[in-house]
């Protein structure tokens, strides 16, 4: 049999629309698809490897801190030892400032009487010398700590005070002993000064043994001796240090203590 296929659309010149799967695609238009792709596949990466350099670098980080904790606890433990070491640094130079002090205080016994016997006048005579201490007032309490050791530091020592006993020949004598006394470096001339003088009888009596005509002993006399004045000064020792009095010192003989105090102004412990 035969089909009959008649196309009305021809025979009158009209041309049917092409379909859209026929018409074909522009090569510019697969750009931004292209584009994205290739972001989409890239993105992942890009992030996974800024992960790994950030765990990297956290790592890194992390040793770092560990070696500066390392150096940290060993400067703490050189720490330490610096601080032991000043400190018994601090101890030796305190240790070693009170032995100085000690030295710059001390007034020998044998300088001083060598001094008293080189001031006392021919018709002075020296009966007892007595040595005594007067305790330092107490410093006023306070409540600041720094203010209290300050004040502990500042604290004066107890006064030295000397009594001396004797007699004299007159008024005069004493007054001068007591002049001579006052201009002595190892005394406070203000503190130096007379308490008691008066006249008593001479303990001391002169006998003689009186002949008679045949040579032989008749008999004995004793003739009372002039009166004396018997006196007591009191003074206070000086508080010049030693290495302020080193002339002296060594003119009275001290030789020993001199020679202490220059070798500590030699080191540097005590200041010349």
């Amino acid at each position: 049999m035969y089909s009959l296929d008649v196309n009305f659309l021809k025979d009158r010149g009209i041309q049917p629309e092409p379909t859209a799967s026929s018409k074909p695609i522009p090569r510019g238009s697969m750009t931004p698809l292209v584009i994205g792709v290739v972001i989409g596949l890239l993105l992942p990466g890009i992030v996974g490897g800024l992960w790994l350099f950030l765990q990297q670098q956290n790592a890194q980080l992390r040793e770092r801190d560990a070696q500066l904790q390392a150096q940290l606890d060993q400067l703490k433990i050189g720490q330490k030892k610096v601080d032991q070491l000043n400190k018994q640094i601090a101890d030796v130079k305190a240790e070693t400032e009170a032995l100085a002090s000690v030295f710059n205080e001390i007034k020998p016994w044998s300088a001083m009487l060598v001094d008293l016997r080189d001031r006392i006048p021919p018709g002075v005579q020296i009966s007892s010398i007595q040595e005594s201490q007067e305790a330092a007032a107490a410093p006023a309490s306070s409540s600041d700590a720094s203010a209290n050791n300050k004040a502990a530091a500042s604290t004066p020592r107890p006064t030295r005070k000397l009594e001396i006993s004797g007699t004299a020949r007159s008024f005069d004598d004493v007054n001068y002993f007591l002049l001579t006394l006052q201009r002595s470096a190892f005394l406070k001339p203000d503190e130096t000064q007379l308490v008691n003088a008066e006249l008593v009888s001479n303990p001391n009596k002169l006998e003689v043994n009186i002949p008679n005509q045949q040579n032989q002993s008749a008999g004995r006399v004793t003739y009372e001796l002039p009166k004396l004045v018997q006196y007591k000064i009191q003074t206070n020792l000086s508080d010049v240090p030693a290495s302020e009095l080193l002339r002296e010192l060594d003119r009275k003989g001290a030789v020993g203590l001199v020679t202490r105090i220059k070798s500590l102004q030699e080191q540097g412990v005590i200041q010349p």
